[in-house]
Parts: structure tokens; sequence; C-alpha cells
């Protein structure tokens, strides 16, 4: 939320200087993130990816840990004040008592963790790609509206937020194939068939799709 905040005078001063001090709010939000989730995995003993307020903690986790480590590039620095709106309205959402309710999804055995994980990966990497594609818009909007700031700003070059998006989406995309491969072979293994005709798994498809697309 204090990230959130700051972000807000990021924008107003147009990005006019590589901050760091957003990147180490988001940071000691990631070390009090996955400390809080290391925990409840060891109280649970399990993988803590079971109903919708784990797997949306997980994501805003993955969302976090891409970024931190594209934010080694000054250059890319920024993404955290586009991420830290979407990461608070995650968390915000999370917190909903009746998210932290029943199970989405059975978690028996290593195979269904690793299934539940890899998808929940990539659908972190889709969004830190919808991240860096709101930079992209908001620096394309600037560059044909021909505003000063669109000079001055330090945001990355419009080119390498393109490439970034891309890259992003191309991991994403690997990360979903691979899960849903490791979750056909062990719903075969569980019930003899590759397929089950549930909305999650129709959802995830269609998602794939998409992204093939």
């Amino acid at each position: 939320g204090v990230s959130m905040v700051y972000s807000v005078f990021l924008w107003r001063k147009g990005f006019r200087q590589d901050d760091r001090v957003n990147y180490f709010l988001m940071l000691a939000a990631a070390v009090l993130h996955t400390t809080a989730m290391i925990q409840r995995g060891f109280s649970l003993e399990r993988c803590p990816v079971n109903n919708l307020y784990e797997a949306s903690t997980f994501v805003a986790w993955t969302i976090v840990a891409a970024f931190l480590l594209l934010g080694l590039w000054p250059k890319l620095r920024f993404l955290g004040a586009f991420a830290s709106p979407v990461l608070f309205g995650i968390g915000v959402f999370s917190l909903m008592p009746a998210l932290d309710q029943g199970r989405v999804v059975e978690m028996n055995g290593t195979w269904s963790s690793l299934h539940a994980a890899l998808i929940l990966l990539a659908y972190g990497a889709f969004g830190l790609s919808s991240v860096a594609a709101l930079m992209y818009l908001s620096e394309e909007r600037d560059l044909k509206l021909h505003k000063l700031r669109a000079i001055m700003s330090r945001l990355p070059p419009i080119q390498r937020l393109e490439s970034v998006m891309t890259r992003l989406s191309v991991v994403g995309f690997v990360l979903l194939t691979v899960g849903l491969t490791v979750g056909a072979y062990y719903l075969q293994a569980a019930t003899g068939s590759f397929f089950a005709s549930d909305a999650k798994v129709i959802w995830s498809l269609l998602v794939w799709a998409l992204y093939l697309v």
C-alpha cells in the first residue's frame, strides 16, 4: 500500500529519475510475503496453493519476484510503479475471509503440487507482462500526443518494453504448457483420462489457446 501511494508521486514527477525507494519498499514487502507463505506452508505441511486465497497470494508473490529480478536493471525499475497498484488490489481481494475456506483443488502428491505451482507461476508471468503492457501503452500515448514528459521521462524505450512484455508472455506460455501437461499426466494416473470437463480445466485451455494465437 505504501508503495502504491509512493507510485502516485512517481507518476506526477513523470519518471524523470531512477528511483530506488519504491524498489526497496517492494523488496521489504516481498520479504514479509515470502515469510508468511513459508510459515503457512509448514503449518499446513503442504504447498500453500490450495484455495483461492492461497492461489491469489502465490500469483502476487510471483509478480513481485519477477519485478525484483527485472528491477536490478535501472531502466526497468519503474515497473514497480505500475505493478504496486495491481499487487495492492490482489492483496485486498485475497483478504476477503470467504476466499480462505475450502479447497479449489485437492493436492495429493508431488505431481499435483507441481502442476498447481507451474500454473500459478505462468499467471504471475502473464501478470507482469500486462504491467509492462500498461507502461507501453502509457508511453505510446504520450508520444502520440507529443507530451513533453515523453522526452523527459526515464522510462525504458518503447521497443524495450515491447521486448519485455513479449518475453514474459512467452515464459508464461511455456510454464502454462508444462503445467497443463503435468496436470494431464496426473489426471490420467488418477482417473485414467487426460481430460476432465471441469471449469478450471476448460478455462486454462482457453487461456492457453489465446496466448498461443
